[in-house]
């Protein structure tokens, strides 16, 4: 991992926002903090970091309306969330405004830096120069990995980063059956818990912009006990 990676973290606990600083420099990545979340959209566009690490609750913008803002304003790169509540709605809903992944508080250092190294990892291999074209098709569905774009016949898919992977991975793999212990490893880097919905919330959101039936899935089928299936014909390799 680029040594120079720039981390912005964005939470109002300074000391929790030191801490976290402190280890993740301790670690080769450059850190900042800003514990204004009104100044944060501003800051991140002025001075792009590689990562967000953004809080839910922030004085003067919460991390969700922050979390908004920016991918309405073209900031394609990842945004890691950082909530205190445990509830699943606050965690499905940053996924749905655009965030990549989330990590509970009280945080445990080891594992924000390996959601982090997850997320600057699979960013990294997507902007490899001499990489070859990558494109699946699928009918109307055309995935292209290299420009990580999809379409749906001549119409461009609104999709975010960690959608777009999730499509990739399962339309490489269709016709086979990829358990959700296999999906979250390849896609957060680390083990499922067994609890984590957010493979679940990114399938449904994705669905209806492919074409996909959410109420009868042909497309994109959750199998019962074993994991996820993308069925469609062969793909056409480009």
């Amino acid at each position: 991992m680029d040594e120079n990676e720039r981390i912005l973290i964005v939470e109002d606990d300074l000391k929790l926002a030191a801490l976290i600083a402190d280890f993740l420099q301790s670690q080769g990545l450059q850190a900042s903090v800003e514990p204004d979340g009104g100044k944060a959209v501003e800051r991140v566009l002025n001075h792009m970091p590689d990562l967000v690490v953004l809080d839910l609750m922030l004085p003067g913008e919460d991390g969700l309306s922050i979390c908004k803002r920016l991918r309405e304003e073209g900031y394609t790169r990842p945004i890691l969330m950082l909530t205190a509540r445990s509830d699943d709605k606050d965690h499905i809903q940053g996924l749905e405004l655009g965030a990549d992944d989330y990590v509970n508080k009280p945080v445990r250092p080891q594992v924000l830096l390996a959601r982090i190294r997850a997320l600057l990892r699979r960013r990294g291999e997507t902007d490899q120069p001499n990489v070859p074209p990558s494109r699946l098709q699928f009918g109307a569905l055309v995935v292209d990995n290299t420009r990580r774009e999809a379409w749906l016949g001549p119409d461009l898919i609104d999709l975010t980063g960690a959608e777009f992977d999730l499509l990739w991975l399962l339309a490489s793999n269709a016709g086979r059956v990829l358990s959700r212990e296999e999906t979250f490893v390849a896609l957060r880097g680390i083990a499922y818990d067994g609890q984590d919905r957010s493979i679940d919330v990114r399938i449904s959101r994705i669905r209806p912009k492919i074409g996909d039936d959410p109420e009868q899935p042909r497309i994109i089928k959750t199998v019962r006990s074993k994991g996820y299936l993308f069925v469609a014909p062969e793909p056409t390799l480009k």
